[in-house]
């Protein structure tokens, strides 16, 4: 393998600085399109910042929002239309259907899943968690809702610290699902004994610390914003480590006027609304040893577009649906982290 051996070299090979994507009059035509049968079908469109540009954009000129999965479905509790869209992934509308029973719920395809998720059976879950009965429980929001119902608690990224480090205060030691990375994290900041199940982002765990810093070598001034579902090499590397709001804030509060970011590339465009002044970067995955400059976006992510947008729209497809036994005992964590949320 040939050493990059100059900074023009490394920004050739890594350096992928974020721009807005552009609307060809056809895909114009197409949203218009979409706009009336919002309207027409009483509903609401959310969708997560690891999703496109242009669905993003979308939500926010239609009254919907863009935000992390747990927002989006208290968001759209809140809404008054009777049908919430999610742009997401699975696991995001099962939150929504928990949240809004009453509630239809769409997907632009039911089919964009999640690696935490499926990498977290429900049937051999249960049986760790069986295995380990005096260990409180407590699963990333990134399950199913299968999952969740076997939890004492569901957390996210941006309450998880304060969460485990409640607990860890009260003497109790935790089973943690699905995601190891964050989960060492969280271990490490809180001193909490946690059990780990052996789960991974395939986005995140795909940032390499030798990447972050050879863009270092070609913006040695730059601040590294890392998702804590990153590697610990990575988040070794960085200036502010956090959820995606939280990252987003970072980016606001740190002076640098060079962001490089490591998490999905779909945040960009809420990043960049907030520090329009500030040049972001991609961080690279794989280093000098991955198939394409970058991957740094969710295949299943991806899979929201506006054409599928469109026919969930027109034909009512993706209707997402959750036992309600299932539900009802998947809420119990869900509105333990809530109150303890609004407790603080």
């Amino acid at each position: 393998m040939t050493e990059l051996l100059d900074r023009d070299q490394v920004r050739e090979h890594l350096v992928r600085p974020y721009t807005p994507q552009s609307s060809s009059s056809d895909q114009k035509r197409q949203i218009e399109r979409i706009k009336q049968l919002l309207i027409e079908r009483d509903a609401t469109l959310v969708a997560h910042y690891y999703t496109d540009d242009v669905l993003q954009s979308l939500a926010e000129a239609t009254g919907g929002c863009v935000a992390d999965s747990l927002e989006m479905a208290r968001f759209g509790s809140k809404s008054p239309s009777s049908t919430l869209v999610v742009a997401g992934v699975r696991f995001m509308g099962e939150t929504a259907k928990m949240l809004s029973p009453e509630k239809r719920i769409l997907m632009p395809t039911l089919e964009a899943t999640c690696s935490l998720d499926i990498g977290c059976p429900a049937a051999e879950f249960s049986a760790f968690c069986d295995a380990h009965p005096d260990r409180t429980v407590v699963v990333y929001a990134n399950t199913s809702a299968e999952v969740k119902a076997r939890a004492d608690w569901v957390v996210t990224s941006a309450i998880a610290l304060d969460v485990v480090a409640h607990l860890h205060e009260k003497g109790e030691k935790v089973l943690w699902a699905p995601d190891k990375h964050l989960g060492r994290y969280v271990a490490e900041q809180t001193g909490a004994d946690m059990l780990m199940w052996d789960g991974a982002c395939i986005v995140h765990e795909e940032f390499k610390a030798k990447g972050i810093l050879d863009i270092k070598r070609v913006y040695p001034d730059a601040a590294v914003l890392v998702h804590p579902e990153s590697p610990q090499a990575v988040v070794d590397l960085a200036d502010a480590t956090g959820s995606t709001s939280q990252l987003i804030n970072a980016a606001k509060a740190l002076p640098h006027d060079t962001l490089i970011v490591a998490t999905d590339r779909g945040i960009f465009y809420k990043m960049q609304q907030a520090v329009p002044e500030k040049l972001l970067v991609e961080a690279p995955t794989g280093g000098n040893g991955a198939t394409c400059r970058s991957c740094a976006h969710c295949p299943w992510m991806a899979m929201n577009a506006l054409d599928n947008l469109e026919q969930c729209l027109k034909e009512g497809l993706g209707e997402v649906t959750v036992d309600e036994a299932v539900r009802v005992q998947a809420l119990v964590g869900l509105d333990r982290m809530l109150a303890f949320k609004n407790g603080r």
